[in-house]
């Protein structure tokens, strides 16, 4: 391989082949950097050895792909190229045959800046060239790798699911698949092999795993895409402290794979300190929780900086931002996004200018309560006004232990938390690579209310298990029922969900009527399943992973698309095959379908 030869192999008598990286003329001599996916070797044409094949080689241009025959060589000292495995070498070459030529190229593998993403990805068969894609697919590899052999040597099955299914359509749009010997009906590509991989534990399979492809027709975001890879596991008879530790020992394994340490066991949060501390139900631990600092303020001074005393007062600290001028203070304000209700004191010297007295009884109170010791500590304010109620109006939510009015403080400021770390991450080094802070996060609620269609909707999916003790919560305080839910979340990145599993049949119904289901809807969607529970349906549970989110944070890549080979744009395209396309009518005709405009 063109990345193998080393000073040891000087002598040898050895065959290349490769792409033409890149070629330098120097009338008697011809330097060709030799590539392929382990690296560049240089191969030399001399004409003054062989007038022949120099003469074949004046021929050679960027992409060409050849063979190149001929003895290892040390370099001169002065020659030696240290910034390559194989500097100390070159290959003096004695035949040489051209494989492929390639006409001129959009871009080049070896280009140092980047065509545009459109470009990239209409041909990208060359950009899967570049040397950091080479090195993403690679790592791509040994992360599966090292995640099979952990669970099959843990016991764990691989057994595949079919992408054609029934639609069962809960949360995004399924794909749909005609059916050409059933007109009028569809498959749908599965957006999770959840109720397969169910069936398999009431079939005797304990232990399943799967590195699964998946689809599901939504909105894309650089996090995500309409076909992606999961790995999804279910096991018979655990807790969910079992699931948690299969899930860490495969991480620790793929991040070995991919140079890394970590930490093991993760620590945990439960969904309402997750909300109460950072706002959002994935936090980044590598930036420091808010804290509520109402108790720092005297009733006097809420009501002279009219704060509503009755919703929480959150300060925001990002440590060693330095001095603000007065235009990154004015800054910070575009950043904030309001939930309903909160408003911004953009910097608590604003709170100072304004209100003087006020401002210097609170600043040591609330620096001393947030742990913002140094002087260089940007504090920032997320408050309620006097206008916004202290529960809400009368939702049925409104009996969550966060209520509606406290999470839209909590979640505006979640917001402007990170977007205040990402503004200033220049100066305060929170986000150092290879710092990776892992959390588990529990204790989800059952349902979350769906105000567009006023109704309960699952927060995860309709087959998570509610706890034994809120059961008699499901018809008459569903806003309190919490789910055997957790979420493995990364430096503010969700890597996967699971949970534990509703395994009895009256207890699936129940959750299927507190959904809004009647009989006839639940035995329609799902008739098959409940029929599967009444045959010895063992307690179980299990999660799903991203794979290529993983992938995506080991690389230190900010879009999927850079670990994904062959990926779709923002808008759900292919440009590279030109897909989705219109069909033939011929072709929709036999499927009896038409289409309408």
């Amino acid at each position: 391989m063109c990345g193998a030869l080393r000073l040891s192999d000087a002598g040898k008598k050895v065959v290349l082949m490769g792409w033409c990286n890149r070629r330098r003329d120097l009338g008697q001599i011809i330097f060709v950097d030799l590539r392929d996916r382990t690296g560049v070797t240089q191969v030399v044409f001399n004409y003054e050895l062989n007038a022949a094949v120099h003469e074949k080689a004046e021929a050679l241009r960027n992409e060409f792909v050849i063979a190149a025959i001929g003895t290892v060589k040390r370099r001169d000292a002065d020659t030696i190229n240290p910034n390559i495995p194989t500097g100390e070498v070159e290959l003096v070459v004695e035949e040489l045959r051209i494989l492929n030529v390639s006409k001129p190229l959009p871009f080049l593998p070896s280009d140092t800046v980047l065509a545009n993403e459109e470009m990239r990805l209409k041909y990208r068969y060359i950009d899967l060239r570049r040397d950091a894609m080479q090195f993403n697919i690679e790592l791509r590899h040994k992360v599966a790798l090292a995640i099979r052999d952990y669970l099959s040597s843990a016991g764990f099955f691989e057994i595949e699911t079919p992408f054609m299914t029934r639609s069962t359509p809960e949360g995004a749009r399924d794909y749909l698949v005609p059916s050409r010997v059933q007109p009028g009906s569809f498959y749908a590509l599965p957006q999770s092999p959840q109720l397969f991989k169910q069936i398999l534990m009431i079939s005797g399979f304990d232990k399943y795993f799967q590195i699964v492809r998946c689809f599901r027709d939504e909105d894309l975001r650089s996090d995500r895409q309409p076909e992606f890879t999961q790995i999804d596991l279910e096991m018979s008879y655990p807790q969910p402290e079992r699931v948690w530790e299969v899930v860490e020992g495969f991480l620790t394994a793929a991040f070995r794979a991919a140079g890394h340490e970590i930490k093991t066991p993760f620590p945990r949060m439960d969904f309402d300190d997750a909300i109460r501390q950072y706002g959002i139900d994935k936090p980044d631990l590598r930036v420091p929780a808010f804290t509520d600092v109402g108790d720092c303020f005297a009733p006097a001074d809420l009501e002279q900086l009219a704060i509503n005393k009755d919703l929480p007062v959150i300060a925001i600290r990002i440590p060693r931002v330095g001095e603000l001028s007065r235009k990154e203070r004015d800054d910070i304000k575009p950043l904030f996004v309001s939930k309903g209700g909160a408003r911004v004191f953009e910097d608590f010297k604003r709170i100072e200018t304004k209100f003087p007295e006020a401002g210097a009884r609170v600043r040591e109170k609330v620096r001393a309560k947030t742990g913002a010791a140094a002087a260089d500590d940007l504090l920032v304010l997320v408050v309620g006004s006097v206008q916004s109620g202290a529960t809400g109006d009368a939702h049925p939510a409104s009996k969550r232990k966060v209520t509606p009015a406290e999470l839209a403080i909590y979640a505006s400021a979640g917001l402007l938390r990170v977007a205040l770390a990402q503004k200033y991450s220049d100066r305060h080094k929170l986000f150092q690579k290879g710092d990776y802070r892992f959390l588990w996060v529990t204790n989800f609620p059952m349902f979350e209310y769906d105000e567009a269609n006023k109704r309960w909707v699952a927060a995860h999916h309709p087959f998570t298990s509610p706890h034994d003790e809120d059961m008699d919560k499901l018809e008459t305080d569903p806003a309190m029922v919490r789910a055997l839910a957790y979420d493995v979340v990364l430096n503010g990145t969700e890597l996967g969900s699971g949970s534990i599993r509703i395994h009895r049949q009256d207890v699936q119904s129940r959750i299927f009527h507190a959904l809004g289901m009647t009989d006839e809807e639940a035995r329609s969607r799902f008739g098959f399943f409940l029929e599967a529970l009444e045959y010895g349906t063992p307690p179980h549970g299990g999660i799903a992973l991203g794979l290529d989110r993983i992938v995506m944070i080991l690389a230190g890549a900010d879009s999927l698309r850079e670990v994904i080979p062959f990926p779709k744009t923002a808008a759900a395209k292919d440009l590279m095959m030109e897909a989705p396309t219109p069909v033939a009518e011929g072709q929709l005709r036999e499927l009896g379908i038409q289409v309408k405009k």
